[in-house]
């Protein structure tokens, strides 16, 4: 199925998309690291703070924080604790802002206005066409170096070309604006993030992403090490199973057949030392020895994942050996059960 998405911002205003009254809490069973953020927990979807900048030709360009490498930035803005990202310090995968009257200049933006493009294939994964909705100026990364040397993790999701696929309304005020989340699982718990950037074009185009390969310099590929690394590892499983009622379904090809989360499993999450918001993907195939075993359930811890690994019942794609395959996907979680 072809899908558009990127609805003009000036669309998203004159429908007057207020955040609706009441329906956000931040009740219920869930830790909200992103303390900024107010969720609901019926519709899984976030309201968070929203900032303008200026592009370096002076146009407006909207964005959002989530993670900053600083406690006392952190603190501050009510977002992750990351100290992993300043590891990205001198290397591409940021861009290095100013300020001019108190507003973040950004030397690249993002154009919202492709069509975003999901056609599930025969089998679910791999789909039968891809295209991502948002591409990055070259040199556009969402890690952004402010002069005093902090690093915030900080999509652009709105500007005169459009907004991001996963934005779902603006306040009237343009204070604050709505994303849709997506669930997966970190230690047998279920986690709620967002996805807003990654840096391969069929991945962005499957998680309503910004394709952005700059974040792909990103220092530590298959390393969780924090000193070193700033990245954290991510499993998405090809050809789990599906179903939309299946309690086993995970994977891709369950996503592009039932429509639902791909149920991911993370590395980490924030309120550790290893968390990054940078998720190192490292993709998951059922061998058919798993399969024929019926051991293909739902996974939902990384480390049971690595012992399947060991154990040959899980592989990269294409047989090889399981393990980071060079894609990361930006995706701040945003609490946990």
């Amino acid at each position: 199925m072809r899908r558009m998405f990127g609805i003009a911002l000036t669309a998203l205003l004159a429908l007057g998309a207020f955040l609706p009254g009441g329906a956000f809490a931040n009740g219920g069973e869930r830790k909200l690291f992103v303390t900024s953020g107010i969720e609901d927990r019926v519709r899984n979807e976030v309201s968070l703070p929203l900032y303008q900048g200026r592009t370096a030709t002076g146009a407006i360009t909207w964005y959002v924080v989530l993670d900053a490498s600083t406690q006392v930035a952190a603190e501050r803005m009510g977002v992750n604790y990351a100290p992993k990202l300043s590891n990205t310090r001198r290397t591409t995968a940021i861009q290095k802002v100013s300020l001019s009257n108190g507003m973040i200049v950004f030397p690249a933006t993002v154009d919202f206005s492709p069509v975003h493009v999901v056609q599930a294939g025969p089998t679910g994964f791999p789909p039968a066409a891809v295209a991502p909705g948002s591409v990055g100026e070259a040199g556009y990364s969402p890690l952004i170096q402010l002069p005093d040397g902090t690093i915030l993790n900080a999509p652009q999701v709105a500007n005169a070309s459009g907004v991001h696929d996963k934005l779902v309304s603006i306040s009237a005020d343009h204070s604050r604006a709505v994303f849709r989340e997506t669930t997966g699982f970190y230690n047998d718990k279920k986690v709620y993030y967002v996805s807003f950037d990654a840096t391969d074009p069929g991945v962005a185009a499957l998680e309503a992403a910004t394709y952005a390969p700059a974040l792909n310099a990103a220092p530590g590929i298959g390393s969780n090490e924090p000193k070193t690394s700033a990245r954290s590892g991510i499993v998405p499983f090809v050809n789990g199973q599906t179903g939309a009622n299946n309690p086993n379904r995970q994977g891709l090809s369950s996503a592009l057949l039932d429509g639902l989360d791909p149920l991911n499993v993370v590395h980490s999450a924030p309120h550790n030392d290893k968390y990054s918001p940078l998720w190192d993907a490292h993709i998951a195939v059922w061998a058919d020895a798993a399969i024929a075993a019926r051991l293909n359930t739902r996974q939902t811890k990384f480390e049971d994942v690595e012992k399947l690994a060991e154990q040959g019942l899980v592989t990269g794609p294409g047989g090889v050996r399981w393990g980071a395959v060079g894609i990361i996907i930006n995706c701040p979680i945003i609490s946990q059960e």
